[in-house]
């Protein structure tokens, strides 16, 4: 909220403002998790902040090894009509400093270890994911 006194505004103020984005990604489905990255490359591209949280089954999206994911062959249809792959968005949020949080417990019922993710990703928390998430527009997918 905005001080009308000294002209100072708040950060979740800042954050709706500007457009920046939470995405919970709760599906360990190829097309969910493929379009949760086309919104966050997007909005990264619009110079919005975005987070990514992958809960549940969703945290395979940000395995090294992303093939848990379900129906991962709709890639190879991507790519045929010219659409981005997965790799290529998630090589492009990563790139553009997406902040990206896996759930312990997603990693937990996947079977997953915090080795499995890659580099930028960091374990998190529904507190974590819900603190970086104040004053965003969230998405679920």
């Amino acid at each position: 909220m905005s001080d009308a006194v000294n002209g100072t505004t708040s950060a979740c103020d800042n954050a709706s403002a500007s457009g920046d984005l939470a995405i919970l990604l709760l599906d360990g489905g190829y097309e969910r998790a493929h379009y949760a990255l086309v919104l966050a490359a997007s909005g990264l591209a619009l110079g919005r902040s975005v987070v990514l949280f992958a809960a549940g089954r969703g945290v395979h999206a940000l395995a090294r090894d992303w093939r848990g994911l379900r129906d991962v062959r709709q890639d190879a249809e991507m790519a045929a009509r010219g659409v981005a792959t997965f790799a290529t968005l998630r090589d492009a949020v990563v790139e553009l400093e997406c902040t990206l949080l896996a759930c312990e417990a997603g990693l937990r019922l996947c079977g997953l270890g915090h080795e499995a993710l890659l580099p930028s990703v960091r374990v998190a928390g529904v507190p974590t994911f819900l603190d970086a998430a104040r004053g965003r527009q969230v998405i679920t997918l």
